[in-house]
């Protein structure tokens, strides 16, 4: 049980931690305190939403259909063993950053809670991530374990959403070091790769 809760978390939380056009969009709003927490919440109601879909939608009825829920399966290995290469290569050469130059924010809340909107539920790499690798990753679970990690990751996802908000301030110096970056795409190499030959293991043992 806490070992499904706990992989969920890390998994989802590896995920989102990546600072993208939402996660940049949302430490604006914190840094400027105008409507953090109406984008907190409208990114946390997405991922409810995307990750369930993606979990206890795709991944269930896929449960009962062997070969598809294997061949998702081997889809989530695939996208975390390069998701662990490129963070590798990220780590090696420093190459990730933070940029929040490019996100406009004006003083109207309607156009902000639009924004925010269109920030996550336009963008695909938010379904690949909820929708199809989640699916992939619990292919292989219960029913009653694929609702475990999904509490998991969504309390990881609250933790990093709302977390944005109240400590802003204080994780914009952090991440403009490059050995934060560093250490944090060390990080999420390691714990990719691990997911990705603990999901790989039982599709070799089945199919060699």
């Amino acid at each position: 049980m806490i070992n499904t809760l706990l992989t969920g978390a890390v998994v989802s939380g590896s995920l989102i931690v990546a600072i993208g056009s939402q996660n940049a969009f949302l430490l604006k709003c914190g840094l400027k305190k105008q409507y953090a927490l109406s984008v907190a919440t409208i990114c946390f109601l997405g991922d409810i939403l995307l990750i369930s879909t993606g979990v206890l939608g795709i991944g269930t009825l896929l449960y009962n259909a062997p070969l598809w829920k294997d061949l998702l399966t081997l889809g989530g290995v695939v996208f975390l063993f390069w998701y662990g290469y490129q963070s590798a290569k990220s780590a090696w050469t420093g190459s990730s950053h933070l940029e929040l130059e490019n996100s406009d924010i004006t003083q109207s809340w309607l156009k902000v809670v639009l924004m925010a909107m269109a920030i996550t539920f336009l963008n695909p790499h938010v379904y690949l991530d909820t929708v199809v690798i989640l699916g992939g990753v619990t292919a292989q679970m219960e029913p009653d374990e694929k609702l475990l990690f999904v509490i998991g990751a969504l309390v990881a996802s609250g933790i990093w959403f709302y977390g944005l908000v109240y400590l802003a301030n204080k994780l914009i110096p952090l991440f403009s070091k490059p050995r934060t970056w560093r250490m944090l795409d060390s990080a999420i190499s390691c714990i990719m790769f691990g997911i990705a030959l603990k999901l790989v293991t039982p599709l070799l043992s089945q199919y060699i």
